[in-house]
């Protein structure tokens, strides 16, 4: 077990130690990051079980890799990355699932959602109507704003993240907030919310 004084160690310098054979150091970064995978997971897996393996797997994966790991870089960017490549590689082996999770807020604080909803039915049925739409957009546009918005990561840890030139973060952010808005207003004028 490590000390109160280890605990405000940074991630690198935690990593650092794990590397020198100091394994007790791995739990304090598995504590740091297994809510943050746990909820980046989930927004592109929505079985919780199927979620929580994967995250296990990022976990194993970053334990056997962290030799490689660069301890003069930032760490977050590079779990960040197995986790986007062992997302990947589940959503390949299974058929997409819907993100019903989407908070409208987020992404369009003014001209999506109204001032001050009536009731908490009308946000939850924007919320119904954003995650459908967010099923119609390309990975790349929807993983762009998942990074951003639900993770706070900057332009360039989500660089670091998909292995792209930060030109292409920001490039892909405005593209996929218009293609958003699209979809969006095309399933508003269809009336096709995806109820039965």
């Amino acid at each position: 077990m490590i000390s109160e004084e280890d605990k405000k160690l940074t991630d690198e310098e935690l990593a650092k130690k794990v590397q020198a054979g100091e394994a007790d150091y791995f739990g304090e970064l598995v504590l740091r990051y297994e809510n943050k995978m746990i909820g980046y997971i989930r927004r592109f897996i929505q079985n919780r079980d199927d979620a929580t393996d994967v995250v296990q797997d990022v976990f194993i994966k970053v334990y056997k890799n962290i030799q490689s790991f660069d301890v003069t870089q930032r760490f977050s960017p590079w779990i960040y990355r197995i986790a986007h490549n062992e997302m990947v590689n589940n959503l390949k082996k299974k058929v997409r699932q819907p993100l019903n999770f989407f908070d409208p807020e987020v992404l369009f604080p003014h001209p999506l959602a109204k001032e001050n909803p009536q009731d908490d039915s009308e946000k939850i049925e924007i919320k119904e109507i954003l995650g459908k739409c967010m099923e119609h957009l390309d990975e790349k546009y929807k993983e762009v704003l998942v990074l951003r918005y639900f993770d706070d990561l900057d332009y360039k840890d989500i660089a670091d993240v998909l292995k792209v030139p930060v030109v292409t973060v920001g490039v892909r952010l405005n593209r996929g907030k218009e293609k958003l808005k699209e979809i969006y207003e095309e399933i508003i004028k269809k009336g096709d919310y995806g109820r039965e």
